[in-house]
């Protein structure tokens, strides 16, 4: 059960609001207008009905209506509530509210505090907005197509400012959608910026207005940020994040992305398909280095047959925002100069402000927080998940973070275990994988049993025209199990998952082999592979053992 323990305290804004209580600050608008709204001995917001909850901070309010008075601007404006809850989650991203969610279906008394809108980084400004920018890169790629399907286009022209704008469309109905489901379960969903101030105890503050919020357990999922380095002056506008780019409402003629890895090269990929010039830079001798080696040459191909220029083993030393875009410096000397750049390299902990030295969290040296595989921190009582803690920084591992968390918060005993997670790069071909890779099974040793199978042998992919990209199976040797997939091509993000259930189920090569697929479809090239670890592939030539 809930006990709401409630205590106010305000204070007189001036001499001239003499006789008044000032109860808040108005937000009619989503950001705060500064104006305070007041009225003699009860409290009234004008962009609430009765029994809804502030805006502000998201506090419940008890009264049933009244007049009201609006006075000039003010910042000398508090509000302090108490509530308590069983479980109070810091973040509302795809760990944050997936947590509150259990615990509230668990019967827990749940809260969440968010200074963002719901969803968190994916929805708003990673995962999701990406993925609507990729499906229109998809789309406009098949139509380019048309011909060879019969189908004539005269005038085939592509505007990108209505593309943003269906991407935030689509951005805004999911971020609906997670705060429906946030008040469907009965979880209180706090606005503001949330910080520990002590055991079992959180401040929020949003604006002028300060609230405070007691727990029994605290769940820290407050995500990472884009990483910039000091030397270069990231300004938001010529100079992007991965939070600009995605707030742009005209496509660039040209865009230089600093990184190489999963977020740069699927910019690379969707900017290139809208006819923009596009220059990758990456420091490291090869794109996407985490990934298979045969699954990256896919893109590779891609990005020639689009003109993407490939730079690796190169840096940026310096960026220089001129008339008309920026001017690069490269360490191999060479000079460009584009009308945006993308700093793509990575991202960091979102740690500011949250009070972690205050109540001893303890960090890494990269200043994630740190947990045990039951995502305890280092203080009794507060969880961490999700990119906060470093580690696979991938939304579905902060979702299944959410659920461990939880189920020991209330009292139960779960272990993460990370043997099966399965990742996508959304790039034009879709690059998975799941398990271990080739280069880390030799790494520890491991004998394995290796599958191929091509997309251009499988109908289904022949009859969408998409025939880029392959499978590939590891199996131990000895015993046949299933150890890893990684897959380029059409759909890759969906077939992986197949892969990852026969691993999480134990099977074999041979066992995954023998399940009938559904022809004719892409998951037919699983079977196909699983067939091939052992030469039995039906639909390929040859006999070969590995």
């Amino acid at each position: 059960m809930r006990s709401a323990l409630m205590t106010v305290s305000t204070e007189m804004a001036s001499r001239w609001l003499s006789g008044w209580t000032v109860s808040r600050i108005c937000s009619r608008r989503e950001s705060f207008c500064g104006s305070v709204m007041v009225r003699k001995r009860t409290s009234v917001c004008s962009a609430s009905a009765p029994g809804e909850a502030w805006p502000e901070l998201g506090w419940n309010r008890s009264v049933t209506g009244g007049k009201r008075k609006t006075a000039r601007r003010c910042r000398v404006v508090r509000e302090e509530t108490m509530k308590e809850f069983d479980i109070a989650v810091v973040g509302a991203g795809p760990g944050g509210y997936v947590a509150a969610i259990k615990a509230a279906r668990a019967g827990a008394a749940t809260c969440v505090i968010e200074d963002d809108k719901a969803g968190g980084t994916c929805l708003n400004r990673g995962c999701i907005p990406t993925k609507a920018l990729f499906s229109t890169a998809h789309l406009l790629r098949r139509l380019r197509q048309a011909a060879d399907h019969g189908i004539d286009i005269p005038s085939l022209n592509f505007d990108y400012t209505r593309a943003a704008e269906r991407k935030d469309k689509v951005v805004a109905k999911l971020v609906g959608g997670v705060e429906q489901l946030l008040k469907g379960h009965g979880v209180d969903l706090f606005r503001g910026r949330g910080t520990l101030e002590g055991p079992g105890r959180l401040r929020v503050r949003r604006g002028g207005v300060v609230g405070h919020v007691r727990a029994k357990k605290i769940i820290l999922a407050t995500g990472s940020l884009p990483a910039v380095p000091k030397s270069l002056p990231v300004d938001e506008e010529n100079i992007l994040t991965s939070t600009g780019i995605l707030a742009i409402k005209n496509l660039p003629q040209s865009l230089l992305v600093v990184g190489g890895g999963y977020i740069g090269c699927e910019f690379a990929s969707i900017f290139s398909t809208f006819g923009c010039r596009v220059t990758v830079v990456e420091a490291l001798p090869r794109l996407l280095a985490m990934s298979d080696r045969q699954a990256v040459r896919e893109v590779e191909k891609s990005f020639q047959k689009q003109d993407v220029k490939v730079l690796t083993g190169t840096s940026v030393t310096s960026l220089e925002t001129i008339d008309g875009g920026v001017r690069a410096t490269l360490s191999n000397g060479d000079v460009l100069q584009v009308e945006k750049v993308l700093i793509a390299i990575g991202r960091r902990p979102n740690t500011e402000g949250l009070g972690l030295e205050e109540v001893g969290v303890a960090r890494d040296e990269r200043g994630c927080v740190r947990v045990d595989d039951q995502m305890r921190t280092s203080v009794d009582d507060v969880y961490a998940i999700g990119d906060v803690t470093g580690g696979i920084q991938l939304a579905h591992v902060a979702s299944y973070q959410a659920g461990i968390a939880v189920t020991n918060a209330l009292g139960g005993a779960a272990h993460a275990d990370y043997r099966v997670v399965p990742s996508s790069i959304f790039t034009l071909p879709e690059v998975s994988q799941v398990g271990l890779s080739e280069e880390q099974c030799k790494e520890q040793g491991i004998e394995v049993a290796i599958g191929r199978f091509a997309y251009l042998a499988t109908s289904k992919a022949v009859c969408e025209g998409e025939t880029e990209g392959s499978i590939k199976l590891l199996a131990e040797k000895r015993s046949g199990r299933l150890l890893g997939a990684s897959i380029a091509g059409a759909d890759a993000s969906t077939l992986i998952a197949e892969v990852g259930v026969a691993m999480a189920a134990g099977l074999t090569a041979e066992q995954l082999g023998e399940i009938i697929h559904s022809h004719p479809t892409l998951p037919e090239m699983v079977k196909e592979a699983a067939e091939d670890v052992s030469g039995q592939a039906v639909h390929k030539v040859g006999r070969r053992k590995r």
